[in-house]
């Protein structure tokens, strides 16, 4: 090393030495961290001063996901704002700070941090009833979503919506990105026997839209509220979109840290997973890896080794995948081996694929009778999730040789149409 770079290097050291002796002389703050290139809908209302809700008595529905860009809970921006009063909270799956169990209703209570009250839309009701909304002029709505259809936050958003138009209230919802963006259409779609609250929307099991986009869908479309056509046509919706999100951006490319969107969800991979093998694991003796650092990535099946989970993956020959044997700790500390998924090109990924494949192994594996004699709520619980019971004919008839190519190809072409008579909902380029 040169005398001449020592110097240098010296001087350089010198130099921050100085300026952060004068900086905390005189107050002055070096820049803050750069922002994260996406504005979210709650940036973009704050932006506006909040003109949608300014002077109103405003309800918000939200979790621990519902932050602005930097992090800040959307509900203590709200309640900063000095032209916005927030007199109510109301809660999806999981509650406002994420913390209830899946499938476990959730009472209303009144909210220690803020004292405002607490209205469960996961307990008693899944609607907001009229004496909710009584002292609301308009209900906010700031819920991050997965991108998969079978997920029950935005069958919330839905049934928050009908109950607002039903009861004059104006609907305001504030838009998030599509954490698997919004090119991407996969999947089944929703036979209308098959809407429940697990999948509401009559849409891809990938659908490729935002919430904003889903709420426009929901206003729009004959058929998919369940409440009067006037109602509907005359239900006051506003959508604060996002600026600087474009449909080809996935999670990773917006610059926001992830906040986990429900206990199985902590996770960007964990939401990239889930499309991919929520619905294999729901039966059949595939695990997803619930419970361990890798949620919805990390495969393992009783009796099978990870080598051997691995090559049976590895001759489905999904495009887009890949495999890798790796451990990971349970819930209890314990060390598991197994499969972790890797994502090799999303573009050319049929997302939901490998989950029919896994069934398919499944029933290699154990026999075509775990599907042919699986209960009836079981097999009623997997159709509502995946949207139709054709896929289940299939599987529970002709076990490991069920033809998930078929399948795949028939999903693709509903995806294209979809594709194209979902345009107009869009927001983004």
């Amino acid at each position: 090393m040169s005398d001449f770079y020592l110097i240098k290097k010296r001087f350089a050291a010198f130099v921050r030495i100085f300026a952060a002796f004068f900086a905390a002389l005189w107050g002055f703050h070096a820049p803050a961290a750069q922002a994260p290139k996406v504005m979210l809908g709650i940036d973009v209302l704050e932006s506006r001063n909040f003109a949608p809700i300014a002077g109103k008595r405003v309800g918000l529905l939200t979790h621990p996901a519902g932050v602005n860009r930097f992090g800040t809970s959307t509900i203590d921006v709200l309640r900063r704002a000095k032209n916005v009063k927030l007199v109510a909270l109301f809660g999806p799956e999981h509650g406002i700070y994420g913390d209830e169990k899946a499938d476990v209703p959730v009472l209303d209570k009144i909210d220690r941090r803020t004292g405002l009250p607490v209205y469960s839309l996961y307990g008693k009701y899944r609607k907001p009833t009229p004496e909710m909304l009584k002292k609301i002029d308009a209900l906010v709505i700031d819920l991050q979503d997965v991108g998969a259809r079978s997920y029950t936050y935005a069958s919330c958003m839905l049934r928050a919506m009908e109950a607002c138009f039903e009861n004059g209230k104006t609907v305001v919802v504030l838009d998030r990105p599509n954490p698997l963006g919004g090119l991407k259409v996969d999947g089944p779609g929703l036979d209308p026997q098959f809407k429940s609250y697990v999948g509401m929307f009559s849409v891809p099991y990938v659908h490729g839209m935002t919430m904003g986009e889903l709420a426009r869908f929901a206003k729009w479309t004959d058929g998919a509220m369940e409440i009067s056509r006037g109602d509907r046509l005359g239900g006051k919706l506003v959508v604060v979109p996002m600026k600087g999100w474009r449909r080809s951006m996935l999670w990773t490319d917006t610059g926001l840290k992830w906040k986990p969107t429900s206990p199985a969800v902590p996770t960007v991979a964990a939401a990239m997973g889930y499309p991919m093998t929520g619905l294999g694991c729901q039966i059949g003796g595939f695990q997803h890896g619930y419970g361990t650092q890798y949620p919805f990535r990390f495969l393992t099946f009783k009796g099978k080794t990870p080598e051997q989970v691995e090559t049976a993956l590895r001759r489905c020959q999904i495009g887009g995948l890949s495999y890798r044997r790796a451990a990971a700790k349970n819930a209890r500390g314990e060390k598991v081996e197994g499969v972790y998924v890797i994502i090799t090109d999303w573009n050319s990924l049929n997302v939901t694929e490998l989950n029919f494949h896994m069934m398919r192994l499944a029933c290699q594996w154990g026999g075509r009778e775990i599907f042919a004699n699986a209960t009836d709520s079981q097999q009623s619980l997997f159709n509502k999730h995946t949207g139709s019971a054709e896929w289940w004919g299939e599987i529970s008839r002709k076990g490991a040789a069920a033809d998930v190519g078929k399948f795949v190809e028939k999903w693709k072409r509903q995806a294209a149409a979809f594709r194209e008579s979902s345009k107009k909902f869009h927001l983004y380029k």
